[in-house]
């Protein structure tokens, strides 16, 4: 087991290259579940948990790590399994997501699996809209499930999704003068597309939506096949980093080769605001990015890309 949080803890202070590295857990059973170790700030022996008055049913208390409280909440109650009945005898996975730092009690943890994104794969077709898996992989046969965190704090702690009337007004000021006012979201998480989608919408401008980038690189073809404009058919692309079957970066690298998309405006929109890869950023071309999630800024964000248009 030291060995195991010694190598998490290394590792955090590594970036990916085109690949996912999971430390893999379990919640109570025998099966495995993942989150990427770029999230992972450290693994520890859960400390004593102090509980505040009216808490969420799912969030076990309050922890006070390097002079912070941290909010520590049970993964497994999060997705319905049943809660840990003694906190003090597991584990708590420290994360960062969307520019905040929370805690995750788990039962376990199992090791660190080293994966290409090719073989993550979208959740299975018929999950259901309430399922909290965003991919799949598999390793020595067994299946791994990767889940969508950003949903879960969605729920336990919802996100301000509120847009200044300014910005408002200054997003719809230059529609009609504009030659596109659609925007391609690219992310693999259900809560994050719709988020985005309701902040563009709330601009007056249009969205189209998919959940991975090898679906938006055939979706783009397709159109080129077609002989569409893509600049008249796209103003920009907002993209998450970390998808199944084909990450942001290698989009973005993929887009950036073509003479037909070299010029299309892409931004990486990515929840690893901690350890996030200024240098990959700037290697595949892509022309900004910005931590997950803040409605305001992301607003503000495109109405400048788009008066720049």
């Amino acid at each position: 087991m030291v060995g195991v949080l010694e190598s998490v803890n290394q590792r955090t202070n590594l970036v990916g290259h085109n690949r996912l590295e999971l430390l893999l857990f379990r919640l109570g059973g025998p099966q495995l579940y993942g989150i990427n170790v770029f999230k992972v700030r450290e693994v520890l022996h859960c400390p004593e948990l102090h509980v505040l008055p009216n808490p969420h049913p799912h969030v076990r208390g309050v922890a006070h790590l390097r002079g912070a409280a941290l909010s520590i909440v049970d993964m497994g109650a999060a997705i319905g399994l049943p809660a840990i009945e003694r906190p003090r005898d597991h584990l708590v996975i420290i994360t960062e997501y969307n520019m905040n730092i929370q805690g995750f009690l788990v039962n376990s943890v199992d090791r660190i699996l080293n994966k290409n994104w090719e073989s993550v794969l979208p959740p299975p077709q018929g999950i259901g809209a309430g399922s909290y898996l965003t991919a799949v992989t598999q390793s020595e046969d067994q299946l791994i499930e990767i889940l969508d965190v950003e949903k879960i704090i969605s729920e336990i702690s919802p996100l301000s999704e509120s847009i200044s009337d300014e910005l408002i007004t200054r997003g719809t000021a230059n529609r009609a003068g504009r030659k596109c006012n659609r925007i391609l979201i690219v992310d693999d998480s259900a809560v994050a597309r719709k988020q985005i989608e309701r902040t563009v919408n709330k601009l007056g401008l249009e969205s189209v939506l998919v959940n991975d980038g090898r679906a938006a690189l055939n979706h783009i073809h397709e159109l080129l096949d077609n002989d569409v404009d893509i600049h008249s058919e796209y103003a920009m692309i907002i993209s998450d980093v970390e998808m199944p079957e084909m990450d942001g970066y290698t989009l973005t690298t993929e887009l950036k080769a073509d003479p037909r998309t070299r010029d299309l405006y892409i931004m990486l929109h990515t929840s690893l605001s901690g350890v996030f890869n200024h240098s990959m950023v700037q290697k595949v071309g892509a022309d900004g990015f910005m931590a997950k999630f803040r409605a305001e800024g992301l607003a503000e964000r495109i109405v400048e890309i788009l008066a720049e248009d």
